[in-house]
């Protein structure tokens, strides 16, 4: 089983759009997704919970002691503070890290410091998982993203998409929805947008 851990230290930067939308793709791909919600405000499982039977399958874990249960893949909804023991754990099970930065300067700080934490961790230096970043609530073509490509640009690591702040995140979540469970004249240009993210989650 592949896992994908959606990290960052700081609340309220996207982890958990980020979470549900992987979830919703992978399934949409006929692949058995498992969703761990460490989140205190189990968004992600209210989520689940809200889905229609008719879409695609995601169950829960309840822990990552179901790690071993018959799925393809597992994406963690990861808590903002993240750290220590609790982290080193989920890179132990993981093979791909996002990390969704905001544009604001206190995100890009909060996550310098973050990244190298990671960076710092035995499975991230012998390669066992790779590391992305997601620009989130973020047009490529703004002083954020060009602030965001200075930032990494020594890091060498990949900014995955620029995902544009809009509404059609929000109204699928109601629903119980993501990107890939609408009609895609309703969410055609947010999906150009993971085109890349997309391709990068599906490397072996």
């Amino acid at each position: 089983m592949k896992t994908i851990l959606i990290a960052n230290p700081k609340g309220g930067s996207g982890k958990t759009t980020l979470a549900v939308n992987i979830a919703g793709f992978l399934a949409s791909q006929g692949q058995r997704v498992a969703l761990l919600d460490l989140d205190r405000q189990k968004s992600a499982s209210l989520w689940v919970a809200t889905r229609p039977a008719d879409l695609p399958e995601i169950v829960t874990l309840e822990s990552s002691k179901g790690e071993d249960c018959l799925n393809d893949y597992l994406v963690i909804d990861s808590p903002a503070g993240l750290h220590g023991k609790n982290l080193a754990h989920a890179l132990r099970l993981s093979h791909r890290i996002i990390v969704p930065i905001s544009p604001s300067l206190f995100d890009l700080n909060a996550s310098r410091d973050f990244l190298k934490i990671l960076a710092d961790e035995k499975e991230v230096r012998n390669g066992r998982c790779q590391i992305g970043v997601v620009g989130m609530r973020m047009n490529a073509r703004t002083r954020a993203a060009s602030a965001l490509e200075d930032f990494l640009a020594e890091s060498g690591l990949p900014i995955l998409a620029y995902l544009r702040e809009t509404q059609v995140y929000v109204n699928a979540a109601f629903e119980g929805k993501s990107l890939f469970d609408l009609p895609p004249y309703q969410a055609f240009r947010e999906l150009e947008q993971w085109d890349f993210l997309l391709s990068w989650l599906e490397k072996d």
